[in-house]
């Protein structure tokens, strides 16, 4: 196996927050490209002292509804993360492939509750 890129998260931040989800989507900007061409990614959560969500979605999730699922986990992993910051970014994965495999149904019941015809991820960004 090719040895791996490792990107540095606090690069896309500017700082020790991981809160933005604009600066999330700045990251599979850069690794999507990498992981289609099988190539494997670790992303380093070093110097991040707070990460949310909706960062991680952004950051990582929205990968799900580009690729093959077996892809991403296979090629996409993750280092200096602590126990319960591993934990939510396993729960933003599973829930971003729940998402993925029936966004209209997900987006049709966010609608009803929200009254807002954009989707989660839409609404996260904008």
């Amino acid at each position: 196996m090719n040895n791996p890129i490792i990107i540095r998260v606090c690069d896309f931040t500017g700082g020790p927050f991981a809160v933005s989800a604009e600066d999330g989507q700045r990251v599979p900007d850069a690794i999507a490209p990498v992981l289609k061409e099988g190539k494997p990614v670790v992303l380093s959560f070093a110097g991040i002292e707070t990460i949310i969500a909706a960062f991680l979605s952004a950051a990582a999730g929205q990968l799900y509804g580009e690729m093959v699922y077996a892809d991403v986990d296979a090629l996409l992993s993750t280092r200096d993360l602590n126990a319960d910051d591993r934990g939510l970014f396993q729960r933003v994965l599973t829930n971003s492939k729940r998402y993925y495999e029936n966004p209209m149904a997900f987006d049709q019941a966010w609608a009803e509750i929200t009254g807002d015809d954009k989707s989660p991820q839409e609404a996260m960004v904008t």
